[in-house]
């Protein structure tokens, strides 16, 4: 599929839309205290933009939501692309500063926040002259604000969408960045039907018979694309999860009562699933047919535990706020454990040195991607623009790899490798050899200077809860290391701490163990 099988004026609330001809009494979306039907879902999506209408909400302007994964979500975000206004769904993780620097670079109109996020944001508000109107989900009581169910409950159920033009813009994310602000990434309303085709349909096979579950919450591209724009496409049925995906029970309860067929995972919510003793006695997880995972490489002995545990594969893949959602993937019955597969159809990938000249087979290189789904720029940033956006291919940042049979291993981040003795050194490689410990729930690797000031590997382990550290475990683990890794490879140091720092995102923030 490309953008020119699309008609050129298109709107891409038509993935909720088409829908309601053969489905409209079908289950659309359910969550812990409630489900709703396409029909219902479409009527307040309605209702939702005659009420941003009425607030003289217009093409262009940005409707801002920040709110635990429930329908109001939903709702409101099709409500803004509806009527050709651009939809930002906000991370609920950040700080009060990062909400006031995203309220200001998009010029928000519109914000739809949920009354358990209020206090984060709210004293931040007067800073937005842009600002109209704050509406709030749940149970507020607040006179100075408008409750979401009296906003949208007089207005009309029904609504033409706008006239949007497939490459007008209707989406607005930003990325989650280890350093720094994050970066505004617009998309456009025809990167929607590509991503679902390209990747939901084409890569992993989601069905009309498909009920997917994601612990990417919406906010973020990989959670949307799986858990709303690729099953809503086919007409399948999406299980929202409000609670945390580092509740492990609580994940486990919902795959447990909705029993969805897909699960939209992420390597740190596997690694703390498996480090529940017995989890997989204690919940049915039959459900479940197809296991995916993003936002950073699943280290091969999880994948094999995992494996050992359900007798389901998990497919890794990649992908970035800047593509949308996947161009790499490992796929069914071409899984290469630990790595990241190969590209899908639609994308082109190539590994590059610092000259952008290609790198050969078993080289590290830059991984740079091109495909339709690729993001412009990045708002308000003209020097990283340039950077990143290099004409029709896309600079990730990530070094990768090529095996002879074609897969792509991840090796780190282009900032992340290491000079030791001359030779580059992937963290990627110590922390996966560390990894294959039993007692290691996860790991991770940065440079550290020795008395002579040369750099050397450190790692940082964390144990699983039945373990205690011990000079029992790390000769074990610096044995481990002897045996897999060359020399200048082997970790120095071995420091034992009881958490990774991570961001709001779930990505280790290695500046901060470098601080250490």
């Amino acid at each position: 599929m490309k953008a020119a099988d699309l008609p050129l004026y298109y709107n891409m609330c038509e993935i909720l839309e088409h829908n309601l001809d053969t489905r409209a009494n079908k289950t659309a979306l359910l969550c812990e205290d409630r489900s709703m039907t396409f029909g219902e879902v479409s009527r307040q999506v309605n209702q939702a933009g005659n009420a941003l209408k009425k607030l003289d909400v217009r093409f262009g302007d940005c409707v801002a939501i920040l709110c635990p994964d429930c329908p109001e979500w939903v709702i409101s975000f099709f409500a803004a692309t509806k009527i050709g206004a651009t939809a930002l769904g906000m991370n609920t993780l950040l700080k009060t500063e990062e909400y006031d620097y995203i309220l200001g670079d998009s010029r928000a109109r519109v914000l739809i926040v949920h009354d358990s996020l209020l206090d984060a944001i709210k004293p931040v508000l007067a800073n937005h002259l842009t600002l109209l109107k704050v509406v709030v989900i749940g149970n507020t009581v607040d006179p100075e604000y408008t409750a979401f169910t009296d906003w949208i409950a007089s207005e009309e159920e029904t609504l033409a969408a706008a006239h949007t033009h497939r490459d007008d813009f209707c989406s607005l994310h930003y990325s989650s960045g280890t350093t720094g602000m994050p970066k505004g990434v617009l998309h456009a309303h025809k990167d929607y039907p590509l991503i679902a085709q390209l990747s939901g349909v084409d890569v992993f096979g989601i069905t009309e018979g498909d009920r997917t579950f994601s612990v990417a919450k919406l906010f973020f591209v990989y959670g949307i694309g799986g858990n709303l724009i690729f099953p809503w496409y086919v007409g399948a049925s999406c299980v929202l999860y409000a609670g945390s995906p580092r509740q492990v029970a609580g994940v486990l309860k919902t795959i447990e009562t909705c029993q969805p067929t897909v699960f939209v995972g992420v390597p740190t919510v596997y690694g703390a699933i498996l480090a529940l003793p017995e989890f997989d006695k204690r919940y049915k997880l039959n459900s479940i047919r197809l296991c995916l995972s993003a936002g950073e490489a699943l280290p091969a002995p999880a994948w094999q535990t995992w494996k050992d545990a359900t007798g389901l594969e998990i497919l890794d893949t990649i992908g970035c706020t800047e593509t949308y959602h996947t161009f790499m993937a490992n796929q069914p019955g071409a899984i290469r454990p630990g790595s990241s597969g190969k590209p899908i159809g639609g994308y082109d990938v190539r590994l590059v040195d610092e000259n952008g000249n290609d790198v050969a087979a078993g080289e590290v290189g830059h991984l740079m991607v091109r495909g339709e789904s690729s993001a412009l720029f990045y708002l308000h940033q003209c020097e990283k623009s340039r950077h990143t956006f290099r004409g029709e291919w896309l600079f990730t940042g990530d070094q990768y790899r090529r095996d002879e049979d074609g897969y792509y291993w991840h090796a780190g981040r282009g900032d992340d490798m290491l000079k030791v003795g001359g030779l580059w050194v992937s963290p990627v490689e110590i922390e996966n050899a560390l990894c294959e410990h039993e007692a290691v729930s996860e790991c991770a690797v940065v440079g550290h200077h020795d008395n002579a000031q040369l750099l050397k590997p450190k790692a940082f382990v964390c144990l699983h809860e039945n373990r205690e550290a011990s000079k029992e475990v790390l000769g074990e683990l610096l044995k481990l290391c002897a045996g897999k890794l060359d020399a200048h490879k082997r970790p120095r140091w071995i420091e034992f701490i009881d958490l990774l720092p991570r961001t709001a995102t779930g990505k280790v923030q290695r500046y901060r163990l470098r601080e250490l």
